[in-house]
């Protein structure tokens, strides 16, 4: 199986690493790309970009501006342990061995609308650029015609190189939609996570997003191949809901 994450708005560049192992991101080189067009806008059209506080702009801004390929190595951190929003405080990256990162580093990615695609100890520069942002470049108008074609490509490539029968698709709308699904050469599998609120068994976002992050753990210290083992996850609570489940979309119930 072969699993995709989100990122995170969240970062977090002061706790140690657990590892030393760095590896390079594939597309450094579209990266650096983005980053031009993004260096030649002021902190206002940042701003207006992103949709962001022009304290935030400012601070992108800067990011941007100093970028670099090759990137620094003092600045840089492991993608998986730099990301610290809702879905990686359930992944727990911080507490997986040295095997499980190994494992995880072919069997996990994380997209990203700057770097595309990351494994999960590819080193990484703190940025902030949401795969829906409406980038002009040289192949569209967003970020989605920019990535689409490459990061399908890579996806398969990945599937073939793991034999993976399953694409886990634990990301978001908004990052799943930079993946071509009618491409992928492998059956896409969409868990969905609901917890009981008055009565009625409904997505919570900050639950459902700590939930993929646990399922994603799950996956790779079990190193689980099937749908079967898939379906006994019941990590904090969470069981399989086979009355309200199908096969590409099952579905985890707590409470």
């Amino acid at each position: 199986m072969l699993s995709l994450l989100s990122p995170a708005k969240t970062l977090d560049y002061e706790t140690p690493a657990t590892t030393d192992t760095l590896t390079t991101p594939d597309f450094l080189d579209h990266s650096a790309e983005l980053v031009e067009i993004l260096k030649k806008k002021s902190v206002k059209q940042i701003g207006k970009l992103m949709g962001i506080s022009e304290k935030l702009a400012t601070l992108n801004h800067e990011r941007f501006q100093t970028w670099q390929n090759p990137m620094p190595p003092a600045e840089v951190k492991q993608a998986v342990l730099a990301f610290k929003g809702d879905v990686y405080l359930g992944l727990e990256a911080g507490t997986l061995t040295a095997k499980q990162l190994g494992y995880a580093q072919d069997h996990l990615r994380i997209l990203s609308g700057l770097y595309g695609m990351l494994r999960p100890l590819d080193a990484m520069l703190p940025y902030r650029l949401e795969m829906g942002t409406k980038l002009k470049t040289s192949r569209g108008s967003d970020l989605y015609s920019f990535w689409g074609a490459s990061l399908t490509a890579a996806i398969n490539e990945q599937l073939a190189a793991t034999k993976s029968k399953y694409l886990i698709n634990l990301a978001s709308n908004e990052y799943f939609q930079s993946v071509r699904a009618g491409e992928i050469e492998a059956n896409i599998i969409s868990p969905t996570f609901k917890d009981l609120s008055n009565g009625k068994y409904k997505i919570i976002s900050f639950f459902a997003k700590k939930a993929r992050g646990m399922m994603a753990a799950y996956l790779i210290r079990g190193r689980v191949k099937t749908l079967k083992k898939l379906t006994a996850f019941d990590s904090d609570g969470y069981r399989y809901d086979e009355e309200s489940s199908t096969e590409s979309k099952p579905v985890f119930l707590r409470g």
